[in-house]
């Protein structure tokens, strides 16, 4: 009988029990636990090595430019970092390229920091949690936009890289 409330417990869980060679096999519920019940959201190790599993899948001219470039992930910017943008919530801000674009370096330079990107956990999972979209993809996106900053790209030059990458 398919569907069938359990009758030796009396507790009406739908169970399923198949036929077979004559015995009956062992019931199942028919729903079992959803996969959202028990899972998590990456922690900021798993977001940063999602990004760097990202970064290995664009364009090799991008990942040689970004080689000497730090990516990192916090849960939030920090309040100068906000102040500095104007932003108005902690869950404005996705990412930051934090540096010197290579096209405005210069060989007169004293020992520049590394450039940096960051990813911003929170606010990127927030973004994900009200959008129909992939945490990957969502990760990808906020890497390409951050890397061409590093590169001196304009925003509508990353637009049209993403669009390209998703073809």
């Amino acid at each position: 009988m398919l569907g069938s409330a359990d009758a030796s417990t009396g507790n009406g869980n739908a169970t399923d029990e198949t036929e077979m060679s004559g015995a009956m096999a062992p019931a199942r519920p028919i729903n079992p636990t959803p996969l959202w019940i028990s899972a998590k959201p990456p922690t900021l190790a798993e977001l940063e090595a999602m990004a760097r599993e990202q970064l290995v899948t664009l364009p090799q001219v991008f990942r040689d430019a970004c080689a000497d470039v730090v990516i990192r992930v916090d849960d939030f910017p920090t309040d100068e970092v906000l102040d500095a943008l104007g932003a108005e919530s902690e869950f404005d801000l996705l990412g930051l390229f934090q540096g010197t674009g290579l096209p405005f370096r210069s060989h007169d330079d004293v020992a520049p920091l590394p450039n940096m990107i960051w990813l911003y956990r929170r606010p990127i999972l927030d973004y994900w949690a009200e959008h129909d979209e992939t945490l990957g993809h969502i990760v990808r996106h906020v890497l390409i936009h951050e890397i061409g900053h590093h590169l001196g790209l304009s925003d509508d030059d990353m637009e049209a890289i993403e669009a390209r990458e998703a073809d």
